[in-house]
């Protein structure tokens, strides 16, 4: 079913779509997140946060060295069964349904909210979803080199917000552990969602070319993703008080604001537009494994069918229905618990099951 020399990727391409996952729309609330759970202690949450995706990295990397089979769909077929093989590839497309879906209504809504307030929502809809089908259509190579276009052309974003240090109050972030370090423990939850999207391993993994080279790969992609949130969460800590981190809804949105050039009156306006092409690193690959997912369930030899339906369907029930930012929050909220219980306890179980079929198989076999 899948074709994993037509595909390939490489290292540098597979590091940069899985961090291009993790990154994208969830990084614009985390200050917030961070600060409502711990103050500016929340910075100290990260590395923890960090710690706990890559050994939740590891353990997935572990599954798929285990899978005799080309993929972990074969795997599951060959020692569960079919059914529960396409039981598992349905579960990764409903959760990746979500995820994707997550991505692009949080794009719509702060496309409204700061560049275009009088565009319907199913307008946006369908002009996002153009370019992702046909990037989605192409398969994982050109998801990769995607993902390498949109991070070599979004590297100087990060630098804009230095514009801010003038303005920064470095005693805002001491003292540390101001309540103890059980807040901080707290605001390791405030992590979870943000860090979502490592179970693409799964897919991907398949078609990454130097396999032995994954876990390394896997380490850059979440150094990146967690160097971006100290970063951006430690800008807007310095430059906002403690309490006025928590008032902004996307406080890396507000505070550039703040920034003034001369050439240009809003700077916000152009960050939002060039920032489009981080959010689509969320729901472009998510669109491509849902599809993906779905084609595996029923048999199909490729993924364009369940790709082409996709599109029709979130275009048309966009017109009808586009949640708002209260709702997107219960959406997050509910990836957040729901993405736990998929990338964290589930590939656990996976590892012990596949690990103790392989022993008692061999001892059978002998």
């Amino acid at each position: 079913m899948i074709n994993t020399e037509k595909n390939s990727i490489t290292s540098m391409q597979f590091i940069f779509i899985i961090s291009g996952i993790q990154i994208s729309v969830a990084v614009l609330s985390l200050p917030r997140k961070l600060a409502e759970a711990a103050g500016t202690d929340g910075l100290l949450a990260l590395p923890l946060g960090y710690l706990l995706n890559l050994l939740c990295g590891y353990i997935i990397i572990m599954v798929m060295r285990k899978s005799s089979e080309k993929s972990l769909y074969d795997t599951l077929s060959k020692t569960m069964g079919a059914w529960v093989a396409k039981g598992f590839s349905l579960l990764l497309a409903f959760y990746f349904l979500h995820l994707m879906y997550d991505g692009l209504v949080r794009a719509i809504l702060i496309v409204k909210t700061w560049l275009m307030p009088n565009t319907q929502g199913y307008v946006l809809m369908i002009l996002l979803l153009f370019p992702a089908y046909k990037i989605a259509l192409g398969g994982p190579r050109i998801l990769g080199r995607y993902a390498e276009l949109v991070t070599v052309i979004s590297c100087w974003l990060p630098f804009v917000y230095l514009f801010t240090l003038k303005y920064a109050h470095w005693l805002n972030l001491l003292p540390l552990f101001k309540d103890g370090f059980l807040p901080v423990l707290t605001a390791v939850k405030a992590t979870i969602y943000p860090s979502l999207g490592i179970i693409a391993v799964f897919i991907l993994y398949p078609y990454l070319q130097k396999k032995e080279k994954a876990v390394s790969a896997l380490v850059i992609s979440n150094s990146i993703t967690m160097s971006v949130y100290i970063f951006i969460t430690t800008i807007c800590f310095i430059y906002y008080s403690p309490h006025e981190s928590t008032v902004f809804n996307d406080p890396i949105i507000s505070i550039l604001k703040t920034i003034e050039f001369r050439f240009i009156e809003r700077i916000e306006i152009p960050f939002i537009s060039f920032y489009l092409f981080v959010f689509s690193l969320v729901w472009i690959p998510c669109m491509y494994i849902a599809s993906f997912c779905i084609s595996q369930v029923f048999g199909l030899s490729d993924h364009r069918f369940p790709l082409r339906a996709l599109v029709i369907v979130l275009a048309i029930g966009t017109f009808f229905y586009l949640p708002t930012y209260n709702q997107s929050d219960k959406i997050e909220l509910w990836l957040a618990r729901f993405g736990f219980c998929i990338e964290y306890i589930l590939p656990s179980l996976l590892l012990v099951y596949l690990t103790l079929y392989k022993r008692f198989h061999r001892r059978a076999a002998s």
